[in-house]
């Protein structure tokens, strides 16, 4: 007979795993106007113009401070997300995995397809390093290793979606932990703009995204130097990064964010050409110039299910160290049992712990 804790573990594992379909509220999230499929943006007198020329299917400027959006361009359209997707994979993974355990890569996150870091199977790494990874230089391979680390693909692919409703993204649907194109998936330039921003309340979040230069272990005790695909990150004076994408069927997209003065700007844009970045630095330098001059046309909203006040006691971390990713050796405990109650109770304390995480970093975007 199973014990009471393992058939617990048990059924909130089903429940973690639960579909994932949720219907988007009647109305625009965020306001009436952010429905709109053209430009929308309201100008008071002195206001500076929009910049002229943009070119992207879709594009957003929002007060990261106030959740303001100070214009947009058909914010809700649903795109590709590419690599930005990896924004949400980070804000649903840092509050579960500690970035200083470690695991193995396997040949199957290696041999993953699109941009890639180079991990190699059988080789041992730290979270940390895979975060860095997928964050700097966009590996898709250290996407997926991470994945893995926390219960596998298709496990952390459905905690994605959860954390997309949470956050009201419902423009949001994952495929893959690392923006990959996948059937029925999307994004939306109002969605990332959600994304990002609760990701830059997080400490960590905001490290890894403002790395520019890192090392990735080797073979034979060497390592080797990565560097930020993020343009404006290294020239755009206060840019603080986040993340950029491109698969031929999405174009380019970007999430990008700059503090200037102690008030940060958050832009997104979808669908855009490869050479996107004086358009982005464009609509930082408006969203800069703009704030204050223009009444808001929407805002970015809150999380949609009410904060706990509970008291959690436990580690919101699930430590990964393995040489290779099965649990049970050794004991008389059928492996998926061990799994389960090791991933539900991860999953349970980190979602308490990560809702308390937000009530106290919401907007505490600290100045350069």
């Amino acid at each position: 007979m199973r014990s009471p804790v393992l058939l617990t573990a048990a059924a909130c594992l089903a429940f973690a795993a639960a579909p994932t379909a949720h219907a988007a509220p009647p109305e625009p999230v965020g306001g009436p106007l952010l429905g709109s499929t053209g430009v929308v943006v309201s100008p008071l007198p002195g206001a500076p113009a929009l910049p002229a020329g943009l070119s992207m299917g879709s594009w957003l400027v929002a007060d990261a401070d106030t959740g303001d959006v100070l214009a947009a361009k058909a914010p809700h359209a649903r795109f590709l997300p590419a690599s930005t997707l990896k924004t949400l994979t980070a804000v649903t993974l840092l509050p579960l995995l500690d970035p200083a355990s470690t695991t193995v890569a396997s040949q199957a996150d290696a041999a993953v397809d699109g941009s890639k870091v180079g991990i190699v199977p059988g080789m041992r790494y730290t979270l940390d390093t895979l975060f860095t990874a997928m964050l700097v230089v966009s590996g898709n391979d250290a996407a997926d290793a991470l994945a893995e680390a926390a219960g596998g693909i298709p496990h952390t692919v459905e905690l994605m979606n959860a954390e997309a409703r949470h956050l009201q993204a419902y423009d949001t649907v994952a495929r893959t932990p690392s923006g990959l194109d996948g059937p029925g998936e999307s994004t939306s330039a109002y969605d990332l703009a959600l994304i990002a921003r609760a990701g830059l309340a997080m400490p960590e979040f905001r490290h890894y995204v403002g790395v520019i230069r890192s090392t990735v272990p080797a073979p034979h005790h060497k390592h080797f130097e990565i560097y930020t695909h993020n343009r404006l990150l290294t020239t755009y004076r206060g840019d603080i990064g986040v993340k950029n994408g491109y698969t031929v069927r999405a174009g380019a997209t970007y999430v990008g964010a700059a503090t200037r003065g102690g008030h940060t700007i958050i832009v997104t844009l979808m669908h855009a050409p490869p050479n996107f970045w004086p358009q982005a630095k464009a609509l930082l330098d408006w969203g800069f110039a703009a704030r204050g001059q223009v009444e808001a046309v929407g805002s970015l909203v809150g999380p949609a299910v009410p904060e706990t006040h509970a008291v959690v006691h436990a580690s919101p971390v699930v430590a990964v160290n393995s040489e290779h990713r099965s649990a049970g050796v050794g004991t008389d405990v059928p492996p998926w049992e061990i799994v389960a109650l090791a991933a539900s109770a991860g999953i349970l304390v980190a979602v308490l712990t990560r809702r308390l995480r937000r009530r106290r970093h919401r907007l505490s975007l600290p100045p350069l």
